[in-house]
């Protein structure tokens, strides 16, 4: 995964979605001098992988099942397409205006026309206040050779938008822009995030968090695990059980991220490789009898040890740190 202010994807371990088929040969002296048929059609057939989650690959075609995504047997080298975000006028706050959305491809600087939907829509917006009071989740619509969207800042300062697109032929896109909302910041000093794991309620949904292990570490992976008040009527929003959103306190890396283990029941985890020792908010979006219900928590996280020091490990005993170990790297995909 990449992140705005460009953060590296965290390596996550390969995820074998679909085995090949398996035949017995009649020859045991022809076995042993041949691979098997099995193992000959592993090498030989076509690797199916997830464009967004490319830990996830197979011998088959299907979808992803943690983000949705159709496999593809192929996937073009990673660049970066240009976002330019415009207002026909000053933003205010409280008036609603325009944003258009305008894609330029990284080698011509050539308008981008064509894309390929993610997770149900062909274009995402998340709009963050730097205060990280405001959270939204938005979809501009293809007009004009361009996408745009409606949108009502409730206060002025400044604002990031998250923009998570597909252009067709190549990889899934995130970029991050900068909006500012009227004429002065009114109080524009650093924001202080404290720990905050208490239990929130939804619009029909009581959620609760713990974190695996409970301090998280900058660069290594934290299991978030969400559990519902609620047994029953979950569904899928916008192609999967939930969405998180995760914005660092000075709003510099922003992901964008799905669960890796959900489904449909009362128990939602996510993995995250958290790329600095910061405090970062999340929002956690899931869909129960038809109602969108997005919470937030805020999770401090620490620098990472140094090797062999002592720390507490997923089964809440203290363990020797050690970067390959068993709190090394892995888990999620982070992008942005």
């Amino acid at each position: 995964m990449k992140t705005p202010g460009r953060m590296l994807a965290a390596a996550a371990a390969l995820l074998i979605v679909s085995c090949g088929r398996s035949e017995r040969t009649s020859a045991p002296a022809a076995a042993a001098k041949t691979s098997s048929p099995a193992a000959a059609t592993a090498v030989n057939a076509a690797v199916y992988m997830c464009p967004m989650d490319r830990d996830v690959r197979g011998y088959g075609p299907g979808k992803c099942p943690r983000c949705g995504m159709a496999l593809v047997t192929s996937i073009p080298d990673p660049v970066e397409y240009l976002v330019d975000v415009t207002t026909a006028a000053a933003p205010q706050p409280g008036v609603p205006v325009q944003l258009n959305f305008g894609i330029t491809d990284p080698w011509k600087g050539n308008p981008v026309t064509k894309f390929m939907e993610v997770h149900e829509r062909l274009y995402h917006a998340f709009v963050v206040s730097r205060d990280l009071q405001f959270f939204v989740h938005g979809h501009p619509e293809w007009r004009n050779n361009r996408f745009e969207y409606t949108a009502t800042f409730p206060k002025p300062g400044m604002y990031r938008v998250l923009s998570d697109f597909y252009p067709e032929a190549s990889v899934p896109q995130l970029s991050a822009s900068t909006l500012f909302v009227g004429d002065v910041e009114p109080n524009p000093r650093p924001i202080v995030l404290a720990k905050d794991y208490a239990p929130k309620q939804g619009e029909n949904v009581g959620v609760s968090m713990v974190s695996i292990p409970d301090a998280a570490i900058a660069g290594m992976p934290t299991r978030l695990r969400f559990a519902l008040d609620r047994a029953t009527g979950f569904e899928k929003y916008l192609g999967v059980w939930a969405h998180m959103l995760v914005a660092s306190d000075d709003l510099i890396d922003m992901m964008h991220t799905h669960p890796s283990i959900a489904n449909g029941g009362p128990e939602v985890e996510f993995t995250v490789v958290f790329p600095r020792p910061r405090t970062y908010r999340l929002w956690i979006q899931l869909q129960r009898n038809g109602t969108v219900n997005t919470v937030h928590f805020d999770v401090p996280v620490k620098a990472m040890p140094d090797e062999g020091a002592t720390v507490r490990g997923f089964d809440g005993s203290m363990v020797p740190f050690h970067r390959s170990g068993p709190l090394g790297p892995g888990g999620s995909k982070v992008h942005g």
